[in-house]
């Protein structure tokens, strides 16, 4: 028993020794124009995943239309669009090149929990293009705003997004 359990304890170095050759060797490749391998996309999903559902705990606010319509402003104003596209917009052709790819926030919408959005939004993923918007200095209750828009976005047209943001880009004063 002593000799197979040496023998396991050898093969794990053995192989710890070679993940760590390969990956800070640099024989992974970090480019964005190669797709990753299955098992990497497959175990980063997981782990983001699991991430997201430890850390989102904050308890949604009540919505209400304005809030929806401030969302969609900021939204708008915050840049999102360019990476999530939104109702009528297609997102800015650049962000095809981000890996992994901006999830579709339509279908993903349906999939999170406010609190998950928020805890998203707020900090970002780390090796995605996801900011953090509380570093961006960003408030707590505008991100809920942002939550609220995304959550009703399949349900919005494409002209009531562009009348919620083309009255913000009207009262936002040039600067």
């Amino acid at each position: 028993m002593v000799k197979f359990l040496a023998f396991i304890g050898v093969v794990a170095i053995c192989v710890a020794v070679a993940a760590a050759v390969f990956f800070f060797g640099g024989f992974y490749s970090v480019a964005a124009s190669e797709a990753d391998p299955s098992i990497v996309e497959r175990m980063l999903i997981q782990v983001r995943q699991a991430s997201i559902s430890r850390h989102a705990n904050d308890p949604a606010p009540a919505e209400d239309a304005s809030a929806v319509q401030a969302g969609a402003r900021a939204f708008s104003t915050r840049g999102c669009v360019n990476c999530h596209g939104a109702p009528g917009a297609e997102w800015a052709k650049w962000s095809e090149g981000l890996r992994p790819d901006p999830p579709d926030l339509k279908e993903v919408s349906g999939e999170r929990k406010p609190g998950e959005l928020f805890w998203v939004i707020k900090n970002g993923i780390k090796m995605t293009g996801m900011p953090s918007f509380a570093t961006a200095g960003v408030s707590d209750d505008e991100i809920w705003k942002i939550v609220a828009f995304v959550k009703k976005w399949p349900s919005v047209t494409p002209e009531d997004y562009k009348a919620w943001t083309e009255s913000s880009a009207a009262a936002t004063p040039p600067g």
